[in-house]
Order: C-alpha cells, then structure tokens, then sequence
C-alpha cells in the first residue's frame, strides 16, 4: 500500500513533456532577448569607446575652448613648424571650434520641430477619424512610402525646387514685408540657408511622426472620441481637448524620434544649408551648418592635415552630437516619466 501511495504521489507530481518542452522555449527566449538587449548596449558603448580614443588628442588639444569657440580652421598646411597644447600638435593656425555648429544643428532642429508637430498631429487626427475609410488604406500607404524616401532624394529636391523658389519667392517677399521682425529682416541670400534645411527637415520627419501618431491613437479605445461626440462636442473638440491629451506621451514619443532623426540627418542639410563656416545666420535665410553636415563637408579637408589633429576634432564634433543627443534622451525620459507619476496620482 505504501508503494502504491509514493507511485501515486510520483505520478501526482511529475511534470509532463509539454511542459518541460515549454519550460525549455521559455528560457531558450530569455536568453536570446537578454543576450539581443546586451549586444545593443554593447555595440553603442564600444562605438563611444573606440570614438572618445580616437578624438582623445582633440579632446586634449582643444580643451574647453571647443565648445566656446566658433572658429573653425585646419591651419596653414605650408607653414613652417606646429603648435603644441597639452602635448599634441597640430599646423601652425589650427583653431577647432564647434559652438557654431552645434548652434546650427539645435536651431535647424527645434525650428524644422516648430513646424512638423502640428502639421503631423493634423494628418494623423484626418487619417484616423476624417478619410473615408475607401480611401485610408492609400492615404496611409502614401505615408509610409515618404518615410522610405532616401535622404539624398530630399536633397535633390530641394536643391532643384525648393531653393530657388525660397530664393526667388519667398525670402524677398518676407524681407519685404516682415522685415521689421527680428531675425526675418536683412538679406534674402540665393535660398541655401536655414530656412531651407528647416523644410527640408521638417518635410523629411513628418511621415514619422504621422505613422507613429496614427498608430498610437489607434491603440486606444475609440470610445474616448466617441463619447465625447455623444455629450455634444464637435469632432475637432473631441480630436484635440480628448484624444490628443489620452495619448500625449506617445505623442512626445514621436516628437522625439523625429527630433534625433533631425539631430542627425546629414546628406540632405548639407545640400541645401549653404555650408557656413565660422558665422552664425543673420536671419531665417542665412547659409547655415549642422554637426553632422560639415563633418560630412570638411573630412577632405582634413584628410590634408598632417598632424591628424582635424581628423580627430572631426571624431570629437562627433562626440558632441552623441553627447547632446543623450542629453536630449535623458530629459525627455525624465518628463515622460513626470507625466506618468502625475497620471497615476490623477487616478
């Protein structure tokens, strides 16, 4: 009787197959989706790595003054003798200062931001809730389809359209009757300048934005519209005093995705931005350039130094957008997580 009752018990506590087989899938995933999440942070942090090495002797040479200055030179290649900071050296003349680029890259940013945000959380409120349904399967794809256009095809566009028009049409006509306004008086320049890279840029982030938008305000329960439309709201009340604040934190998501798309976008920026070296912009149409185009603009030129020492300011430009970027991240996780905390002692 007694081995009948541990036979018993033995057969009460086996596990079967199925679920040693589950039991095994499961750790098999945990493990692949540990080792993935790992190897993403690895490869970031071995980019950083092996990039601060290399721009260390920028980093020495140029001390603070590489975020304070706003010269940019690589020196006299057929001068005589070196400067020595910090023990490197670098071509007699050789002035490394980022604080002008990383003006143009922030202000092409929040500028090309200004203009999408609204524009994006208009297209995708119609593509939710104002296309007929017919239609928003085209509506959606043609979305989609603007998202995959390379960057350089955006250049080229606005090369070819975009700045003569802005040369021709519209830098004279605000000049000539917002002149007054600061940073929209002063010359109207051949179109290539900041007013051009903030389209260019704004054009080039709004499909991001819509699709993420769109796809966040789905998600949802369409209840909330609904029941707004039954106590008498109008569809534009119900779209923005109660979708749009239901999904704000996705909606910051997608602000952010296309602002560090903004950040960094290179090809484009550089074909219609003018290529300014060492000025700031005067107003809206002054030539203009961005940490990512003139590393892009200015690696031949570095290529001819000797000393290596513009080469390795070019890797420590590149550092800089890293940095601002992060710092970007960072603060925009800490009000995101604000917003959670203040939702859930709302609820």
């Amino acid at each position: 009787m007694a081995s009948m009752d541990i036979r018993a018990g033995g057969t009460a506590n086996a596990v079967s197959p199925a679920a040693l087989q589950r039991t095994g899938s499961q750790t098999i995933l945990a493990v692949l989706t540990g080792l993935a999440a790992v190897a993403s942070f690895a490869i970031i942090f071995l980019m950083l790595f092996f990039l601060l090495a290399y721009a260390y002797p920028a980093i020495r040479f140029n001390g603070i003054d590489f975020f304070t200055n706003s010269i940019w030179n690589i020196g006299n290649q057929y001068g005589s003798g070196t400067i020595t900071r910090n023990g490197f050296t670098a071509q007699p003349g050789a002035s490394f200062g980022a604080l002008v680029f990383i003006f143009g890259t922030l202000i092409t940013g929040a500028l090309a931001m200004l203009v999408a945000v609204p524009l994006s959380l208009m297209v995708a409120l119609s593509l939710v809730y104002t296309v007929p349904k017919s239609i928003r399967p085209i509506a959606n794809a043609l979305v989609e389809l603007m998202a995959g256009v390379p960057s350089v095809v955006y250049g080229v566009w606005g090369l070819v359209v975009l700045v003569p028009w802005i040369g021709t049409k519209l830098a004279p006509w605000v000049t000539g009757h917002f002149g007054f306004i600061p940073f929209l008086g002063g010359a109207a320049g051949s179109g290539n300048g900041l007013a051009a890279s903030v389209f260019i840029l704004a054009l080039m982030v709004i499909p991001i934005m819509v699709a993420t938008t769109r796809d966040v305000i789905l998600a949802q329960s369409n209840s909330l519209f609904e029941a707004s439309m039954a106590v008498g709201s109008t569809s534009w009340q119900a779209m923005t005093r109660v979708v749009l604040p239901s999904v704000r934190n996705g909606i910051a998501a997608s602000v952010l995705l296309a602002f560090g798309r903004a950040l960094g976008e290179t090809m484009a920026v550089l074909m219609v931005c003018g290529a300014a070296i060492n000025t700031y912009p005067q107003n809206i149409f002054s030539p203009i350039n961005t940490i990512a185009s003139v590393i892009v603009s200015q690696l031949e030129s570095a290529l001819t130094d000797a000393s290596g020492m513009a080469q390795r300011s070019l890797a420590e430009l590149a550092c800089a957008l890293f940095l601002i970027t992060l710092i970007i991240n960072v603060i925009a996780r800490a009000v995101m997580r604000g917003a959670d905390r203040r939702e859930g002692r709302a609820a």
